[in-house]
């Protein structure tokens, strides 16, 4: 098997604010494999608060690059090559989640099938994507949503001293439902206060508003007049675990996790556990969000409108439009390299 890494540099459209900062590009590692005339794709975007740079991903697939290249692709088996990779990768999941993004879309490749089809799923169980509004000036957030008209549902991230006349002031511009992610930006007494009003202006849920570990989740959980989902809480597999009994359900991210396969196990735990199952993603390229798309149709929520977010892509694959995810009519996740 041949390894080759592609570095990117994506352009968005807007610069995209959360609680924790604001962007205006995004860099991204793409691993490419190829086998018997195929080619996989997976992804591992520059992520700050996770400590994922494209240096330090690059740096540990390099550092098994021998064990990658001398491991030929089981054709019934995409795990076997990643369960020979992972103990090696246990600290970098970014790293892992490309590997196995690749190894994926090179399985389904190879057996001419997309990914989704080969563990037994039907695309058209995968529910509407949300389309992201990021932290900014009422106003300017107010253009980005009637820049997007038409999507079924909007998430809007909050973390500010003027969340509620955010949420006010966007609700005059749609009657689509809203969602909202404080990226562990409030306490939660402001988020058991906020619920009753958000609730009545169509909020969905509440996305992660404590920071992982905060002892006052189990109260939040029990008190709040919405649901709450896990993001920053649920980070690895055996975090699905320990959110029931303190979330509503839990956000996947494939880059958290480790990748496809991971995330698969993962919402099938969730599912025996009663906790409602999101898969979300990072600020992807569409070789990223294909991936991640394998596994929508066992979630409830989707918010996989990374690439939308760019204003260059570096892929086709899984378009996203107006919340609608198309798969294409090909094998594997159906990544291309534009």
């Amino acid at each position: 098997m041949e390894l080759i890494l592609h570095e990117f540099d994506l352009p968005l459209e807007h610069p995209f604010t959360i609680a924790r900062g604001t962007i205006t590009s995004q860099p991204t590692l793409i691993v490419e494999l190829r086998e018997d005339g195929r080619c996989g794709f997976g992804e591992a975007p520059a992520t700050g608060y996770y400590g994922a740079t494209v240096e330090n991903v690059r740096a540990a697939i390099e550092a098994i690059r021998g064990e990658i290249e001398s491991c030929s692709m089981a054709k019934d088996n995409p795990e076997a090559a990643l369960d020979l990779w992972q103990p090696q990768l246990a600290e970098h999941p970014f790293a892992l989640c490309a590997l196995d993004g690749a190894v994926c879309d090179l399985w389904g490749k190879l057996r001419g099938k997309p990914v989704h089809t080969l563990w037994g799923l039907n695309a058209e169980d995968s529910p509407a994507s949300s389309y992201t509004i990021g932290i900014d000036t009422i106003p300017v957030m107010i253009r980005k949503l009637q820049e997007q008209p038409g999507w079924p549902v909007y998430k809007i991230k909050l973390g500010t001293p003027q969340d509620m006349e955010i949420i006010v002031a966007l609700r005059e511009h749609t009657e689509a439902p809203f969602r909202v992610d404080a990226n562990c930006g409030w306490t939660a007494t402001e988020a058991i206060d906020h619920a009753p009003r958000l609730a009545e202006l169509g909020v969905e849920f509440i996305e992660q508003p404590l920071p992982p570990g905060d002892p006052a989740q189990h109260e939040l959980f029990n008190n709040c007049k919405l649901p709450v989902i896990a993001d920053e809480s649920c980070v690895r597999e055996a975090d699905v675990d320990s959110c029931g009994g303190n979330f509503d359900g839990v956000n996947i991210k494939l880059c958290k996790c480790g990748g496809p396969s991971t995330a698969r196990r993962m919402a099938l735990r969730a599912r025996e556990l009663g906790l409602r199952v999101m898969v979300g993603c990072m600020t992807e390229s569409t070789v990223g969000i294909s991936a991640a798309a394998q596994v929508g149709p066992l979630t409830d929520f989707l918010d996989l409108d990374g690439a939308v977010l760019l204003a260059e892509d570096a892929a086709s694959g899984v378009r996203v439009e107006q919340g609608r995810l198309h798969y294409p009519d090909r094998p594997g996740a159906g990544v291309e390299l534009l």
